[in-house]
């Protein structure tokens, strides 16, 4: 990160609106109702996302560029992970409170942790499995009410098949997460962002066949607007982390679930539960733990490097 583009302030406000904007594709998407099959959702968030990616990448003269990949099966494994947690995601959504997609969907970056230690080798002390092993915990007590609510069948039922199918998707984003630490070695972010757009796409396009649902104006529009959103939303992210660190930016992820709580009041009615509100407040302070162990284990790298670099 140059001088010129290190702007915390900046940073932080980009990645506040993100929120935001990914919060209005998962209200649009809530809205739309529990009726639309979740691959044909994830087909118009993926489709119309791109229309926003392209207008960026266009803007930045970088489109072009944007297409130049030299690991293409890279991305269409980490958009065959993404898309699959999205629409396992999608599908708990339509069955979910707001606020309980939210925090169960915090389990993502924990996963991560494990993915990247089992299967990219990278060093994770106690201090860091304690976080997981706590976060886990924390998603455990948001679920417990829902699987206790699985043998009474109807709606209450569904609740509990929403949030293990949120569960299931954090667990594959978490997956995908480790596949994009692999493809920033060689790729650009752009690249990944727009082939990512591309790909899901085309893979829930192969989910027609399996009933989507005939759409009326009101579901069409939030549909459309789900999918520009989340483009908008992703580009927000990225700009974001141009202009401050990683640790700083963060934790801000986590003003989701007072957004959340708040739309979902206001426009659904949802009440947020104690055992919700207690978990995920446990799930946050795991997740802001281990932003900041790594924060504090990037540092020390930085001093060893220049520790052992050679003097003139």
């Amino acid at each position: 990160m140059s001088a010129d583009t290190y702007n915390p302030v900046r940073g932080i406000v980009l990645k506040l609106t993100s929120v935001a904007f990914f919060l209005v594709m998962q209200t649009c998407i809530k809205a739309a109702g529990p009726v639309v099959p979740a691959g044909q959702i994830t087909f118009f968030r993926s489709a119309f996302a791109i229309l926003p990616i392209i207008l960026y990448l266009a803007w930045l003269r970088s489109l072009t560029r944007a297409f130049h990949t030299s690991n293409l099966f890279g991305h269409f494994k980490r958009g065959f992970l993404g898309i699959l947690s999205m629409m396992c995601g999608f599908y708990g959504l339509t069955l979910l409170p707001l606020p309980e997609f939210i925090a169960i969907g915090y389990a993502s970056p924990l996963m991560s942790v494990v993915f990247a230690a089992l299967m990219l080798g990278e060093t994770v002390r106690i201090y860091r499995w304690s976080a997981v092993v706590v976060g886990m915990m924390g998603v455990v007590i948001i679920l417990w009410p829902k699987m206790t609510l699985l043998q009474n069948g109807g709606l209450e039922a569904g609740e509990s098949i929403g949030a293990l199918a949120v569960l299931f998707g954090a667990v594959l984003g978490g997956l995908a997460m480790v596949q994009v630490r692999q493809l920033v070695v060689t790729e650009r972010t752009p690249t990944i962002v727009l082939y990512f757009s591309l790909t899901g796409t085309l893979i829930s396009a192969f989910s027609m066949p399996f009933g989507w649902e005939w759409l009326d104006m009101q579901q069409a529009v939030l549909l459309v607007s789900a999918g520009i959103a989340g483009g908008v939303a992703q580009i927000l992210l990225t700009e974001s982390y141009r202009h401050a660190e990683v640790s700083t930016i963060a934790p801000f992820e986590y003003s989701s679930i007072l957004l959340g709580i708040g739309v979902s009041y206001i426009l659904f009615g949802d009440v947020p539960t104690f055992t919700m509100l207690v978990g995920t407040s446990i799930v946050i302070s795991a997740g802001i733990f281990i932003i900041f162990r790594e924060h504090q284990l990037g540092l020390q790298r930085k001093a060893a490097r220049k520790a052992s670099s050679p003097t003139v």
